[in-house]
C-alpha cells in the first residue's frame, strides 16, 4: 500500500538557534516510553480508554526550513502544473538550488541530532529532486515516439496563468496550426511504423506519449472554457478550431495506444513498464541511504525466501498436502467468508491484532488512533490494479461487487480469503499504516518531506516478521497466509530489480510470480501492472522487504542486545517521523548521520 502523509505548512524560517549553537537534546529512551492508563468510569456514560501520551520529542532547529521547503515546492506545482513543461522543470530547478545554498550557509556542526538529522536529510533530497528532475526532462527527448507540438499548449496554458487575455484570432490561428501540427505528426508515425527498416517505437514510450496527450487535452481544455462564453470575441474565433485541435489530439492518442502501445479500445492498458537502468537504480539506492548494490538486495531476498519455503513444506504437510504446497494454498484460498462478510472479519481482525500487541506491551496505541479508523470497499475496477487490501486510517477492502464478471468474482473471494486477509489487516492499520499516519501527523511531521517507501511499507512487513516470531499465527492455515505475504515481498525485490536492471520484461515478472510464488495470474497481473505503469517509484516494490528486514536488523541491535525494550524501540521510531532508516538509527543511538551514502549504516551485518 502506498501511504501518502502531509506535512504542515511553515509559516517562516528562523535559524537563530541553529546560527548561535542552541539546540535541544535529542528524546531518551525515557522520555518515549509511556503507561496506558484508563479514565475513570462515569455513571451513564460509556467507558472510555485513554493513553498516557509519550513525552515530547526534542525540535529539529531545520523544522521550518523543510516546511518552508516543501509548502514552495508544492506551491510552484500547483502554479506550473503542466508535468511535462520545461518552465515548470526550470522553475523546480531554480528552488532546489535555491534552497541548497540556504541551507549550505547553516553551521551543520553547531545543530543538535534532530537538526543535523534534516541537514543530512534536506542535502540527499534536494540532490534527489534535482537528478530526478533533469531524468524526468530527458526522457522525453530519447523517446521513440515524438510529439512535437507541445510546446503549443504550454504556450496558451501559460499565458492564461499569467492572468493574459488572449488575442482571439492569433489564439484561433494557433489552435488551427496545433491541428496541423498533429496531422504531420501522425503521417510522420504512420510512415514509420510501415518502414520495417527503421526502428519500431518503443512500447513504454507510446504508453508515456498516451499519458502526455491525455493531459495536452485537459490543459487545453481548461484554457478553452475558461475564456469561453465569458469574452465573446474568443467564442468567435476560437470555438470550432478549439474543437478541430481537440478531436485532432483524441484521434492521435487513440492510434498512438492502438499501433504502438498494441490496446484495443477500451481495453485496460497493457503491461509494459520502462526498465529505470542500471545507473539510475544505484543512485535510487544512494539516495535511500542503501549501502548495498542491486545484486546484493537480491541475494538478501533469495535468503530470506528459502527460510520462507522451509516453513512453507512444514506447514503444507500439517494441513496433509505433503510437499504441494500449491494445493495447501487452494485448500486455504478456499475458507473465505460469504460476500457481504468481508467488513465484519476486518473489524475481528483489526481487534485481535491490537489485543495482541496490548496485551505484550510492544507498543503505545493512542485510544483515539482505535477508534478512527474506518473502511470503504475497492471498486472493481481498482481491484483490477489492486487486487487486495490497501490501508491508513480508511482501510479500502478489496471483495467482490455485484457488478463484476462471475470470475473476477470468484478470484477476489480467493484472494482476500480468511486467513490471508487475517497477515494484511495489521499491516495495513494497527501497528502498520493506520498507525504510521496518526502517529506521523503529531510527532515531527515535517520529515514528511522525506518521506520513503522504505519507512512506510517496511515498518509494516517488519512487524508481520515481528508477530511471527511471537507466535501470532494459530496454525498452519495462518501460517500459509503470512508465508504468502512474506514470500510476495521477497518476489517483489527479486521481479523490480531485475525488471529496472533490464534483465527480465514484464511478461517475465508475472510468469515469476505465478510459477514460484504461487499468485494466481489474475492478481500477479495486477501486481505487475501497478508496479510498472508509472504510479510507483522504482524502489517501491523493493522497499517492503528491504524495509522490514532493515528495522529487524535494529531491532536486533537496540532490542536483542537489551539497549531497549521493545516499547521503547517501536515508540521511538513513530515518534521520529517518515525517513530512510538510516536517519532513524541515527537518532535512536544519538549518533550524527554523515552525508556520504557509503558512510550509511550495514544493517544486513545484524541479521541473522
Amino acid at each position: 500500500m502506498r501511504l501518502r502523509i502531509r506535512a504542515q505548512r511553515g509559516t517562516g524560517w528562523i535559524l537563530a538557534a541553529a546560527l548561535s549553537g542552541c539546540s535541544a537534546p535529542p528524546a531518551s529512551a525515557a522520555q518515549v516510553e509511556a503507561p496506558r492508563v484508563a479514565a475513570p468510569k462515569r455513571e451513564g456514560a460509556p467507558r472510555v480508554e485513554r493513553t498516557a501520551q509519550p513525552a515530547p520529542t526534542s525540535t529539529s532547529e531545520l523544522r521550518e526550513h523543510v516546511e518552508r521547503y516543501v509548502a514552495d515546492r508544492r506551491a510552484l506545482e500547483r502554479r506550473y502544473d503542466l508535468s511535462w513543461s520545461a518552465t515548470r522543470t526550470e522553475r523546480l530547478l531554480a528552488l532546489t538550488a535555491d534552497h541548497a545554498a540556504e541551507l549550505a550557509r547553516v553551521d551543520a556542526a553547531a545543530l543538535g541530532i534532530e537538526g543535523a538529522i534534516d541537514h543530512v536529510a534536506l542535502e540527499v533530497e534536494l540532490e534527489h529532486q534535482r537528478r530526478e528532475l533533469e531524468r524526468r526532462a530527458a526522457l522525453w527527448s530519447r523517446s521513440s515516439v515524438r510529439i512535437g507540438f507541445e510546446a503549443a499548449v504550454r504556450e496558451l496554458h501559460e499565458a492564461w496563468r499569467r492572468g493574459e487575455r488572449p488575442d482571439a484570432q492569433r489564439a484561433g490561428a494557433a489552435l488551427e496550426q496545433l491541428r496541423s501540427d498533429v496531422a504531420s505528426a501522425r503521417k510522420t508515425l504512420e510512415a514509420q511504423l510501415e518502414d520495417t527498416a527503421a526502428a519500431q517505437p518503443n512500447r513504454a514510450h507510446g504508453l508515456r506519449a498516451v499519458e502526455l496527450l491525455r493531459e495536452q487535452r485537459a490543459a487545453l481544455r481548461e484554457w478553452f472554457e475558461f475564456h469561453d462564453g465569458y469574452d465573446p470575441l474568443f467564442s468567435w474565433w476560437c470555438a470550432k478550431p478549439y474543437a478541430a485541435a481537440r478531436e485532432a489530439l483524441e484521434d492521435y492518442s487513440k492510434f498512438v495506444r492502438s499501433r504502438v502501445v498494441g490496446a484495443a479500445e477500451g481495453a485496460d492498458d497493457p503491461i509494459v513498464g520502462e526498465p529505470l537502468g542500471a545507473q539510475a537504480l544505484e543512485r535510487h539506492l544512494e539516495h535511500e541511504r542503501i549501502p548495498y548494490s542491486p545484486q546484493e538486495l537480491i541475494a538478501l531476498a533469495e535468503r530470506e525466501m528459502r527460510w520462507c519455503d522451509e516453513r512453507l513444506l512444514a506447514a503444507s504437510r500439517a494441513l496433509a498436502c505433503g510437499d504441494d504446497w500449491r494445493a495447501a494454498f487452494d485448500k486455504v484460498r478456499a475458507l473465505h467468508v460469504e460476500p457481504g462478510a468481508q467488513p465484519a472479519l476486518v473489524r475481528e481482525l483489526a481487534d485481535e491484532a491490537v489485543e495482541f500487541l496490548e496485551t505484550r506491551e510492544l507498543l503505545t496505541i493512542p485510544a483515539l488512533a482505535k477508534e478512527v479508523w474506518r473502511a470503504e470497499m475497492m471498486s472493481p475496477a481498482r481491484q483490477k490494479v489492486n487486487p487486495f487490501f490497501l490501508g491508513g486510517e480508511t482501510v479500502t477492502i478489496s471483495f467482490p461487487s455485484a457488478a463484476m464478471e462471475h470470475a473476477d468474482k470468484l478470484n477476489s473471494l480467493r484472494a482476500n480469503n480468511r486467513h490471508f486477509s487475517r497477515a494484511v489487516v495489521h499491516h495495513e492499520l494497527i501497528p502498520g499504516h493506520h498507525l504510521q499516519g496518526f502517529m506521523t501527523e503529531r510527532y515531527q511531521p515535517h520529515r514528511a518531506a522525506f518521506e520513503t517507501p522504505f519507512w512506510t511499507e517496511g515498518w509494516a512487513l517488519y512487524w508481520e516478521m515481528r508477530l511471527w516470531d511471537l507466535g501470532f499465527a494459530r496454525g498452519p492455515e495462518d501460517e500459509l497466509g503470512m508465508l504468502f505475504w512474506r514470500r510476495h515481498r521477497c518476489g517483489r525485490v527479486l521481479f523490480s530489480l531485475r525488471f529496472h536492471s533490464g534483465d527480465w520484461s514484464a511478461q517475465q515478472c508475472i510468469d515469476y510470480l505465478v510459477d514460484v510464488v504461487g499468485h494466481e495470474r489474475w492478481t500477479a497481473e495486477g501486481e505487475v501492472r501497478r508496479s510498472f505503469n508509472g504510479d510507483y517509484s522504482p524502489l517501491y516494490q523493493a522497499a517492503y522487504l528491504i524495509g522490514g528486514l532493515q528495522f529487524r536488523a535494529l531491532h536486533a541491535e537496540l532490542v536483542t542486545s537489551g539497549r531497549m525494550s521493545e516499547r521503547t524501540f517501536h515508540d521511538g521510531v513513530l515518534q521520529g517521523g517518515n525517513m530512510p532508516i538510516d536517519f532513524v538509527r541515527a537518532r535512536l543511538v544519538g549518533e550524527r548521520p554523515q552525508r556520504d551514502p557509503k558512510s550509511a549504516w550495514k544493517f544486513a551485518e545484524h541479521l541473522r
